[in-house]
């Protein structure tokens, strides 16, 4: 972790809030703080550096060398379900707040919040998982999207090494989409990408894009989202190889 946060780019207070807020629970922490350190349970470790004959591959794929950032990010196995529902969580904590900031019935609690596909208050629409449909073709165009003025908030979970990356990418895949929206509905459009490491790592940017969004958005939540969710990725692989 403190060799991914050395970026300048990358909010470093921010990153190390949950190892200092006691808001998650101590076998969570002790699950992620010992997960990126050498252990028998990691296959490449024992290869490499004990000598061990033993397979170095993932145990869940067989198809790349097992490494932490491939176990919380990278493996294709559980990107088809457990990526997808930590991603899906972190998503469904910004569009609660965001139901609630513009007026649309919601639950008490968050967690217990369910998107639904299109929402309209007012003059706001929001769309969870939707189409934008565009006179000229565009292949990205599954954004959060908020109109009278049109934001697309994209949400994503990353390995910790790629965060800023991850950031600058998703601005450029909806690009287009941007500019179609300018065009077509003459609105001022903007991307804001909403980037949280597997393990909590957050850019600069973070925070001034969760000020543009309606609701009151707290990054130590979020953040608190997403490491619980990998927290749980990790105890699953150790489950399956143990």
């Amino acid at each position: 972790m403190p060799c991914n946060l050395d970026e300048k780019l990358v909010d470093i207070e921010q990153s190390y809030r949950w190892l200092k807020s006691g808001d998650i629970k101590g076998e969570t922490e002790s699950t992620i703080v010992a997960a990126p350190r050498p252990s028998n349970y990691y296959n490449l470790f024992q290869e490499k550096t004990w000598k061990d004959e033993i397979e170095s591959k993932c145990q869940l794929c067989k198809q790349h060398e097992e490494t932490i950032d491939r176990l919380t990010s990278e493996c294709p196995i559980l990107a088809k379900n457990e990526y997808l529902m930590r991603h899906d969580k972190i998503c469904t904590h910004l569009h609660y707040s965001i139901c609630k900031a513009i007026g649309i019935k919601t639950t008490d609690k968050w967690y217990t919040h369910i998107p639904k596909p299109v929402c309209e208050e007012g003059d706001v629409t929001g769309l969870w998982n939707q189409a934008v449909h565009t006179d000229r073709e565009v292949t990205a165009n599954r954004p959060g999207t908020k109109k009278e003025n049109m934001h697309t908030d994209r949400c994503g979970n990353t390995r910790n090494r790629n965060v800023v990356q991850k950031e600058a990418e998703k601005k450029l895949k909806y690009k287009r989409l941007c500019i179609e929206i300018q065009r077509m509905w003459n609105l001022k459009c903007s991307i804001l990408p909403v980037i949280i490491g597997a393990i909590g790592i957050v850019t600069r940017n973070l925070r001034k894009n969760l000020e543009t969004v309606p609701g009151k958005h707290s990054i130590d939540s979020l953040r608190k989202t997403a490491i619980l969710g990998t927290s749980h990725i990790i105890r699953k692989v150790l489950q399956c190889e143990a």
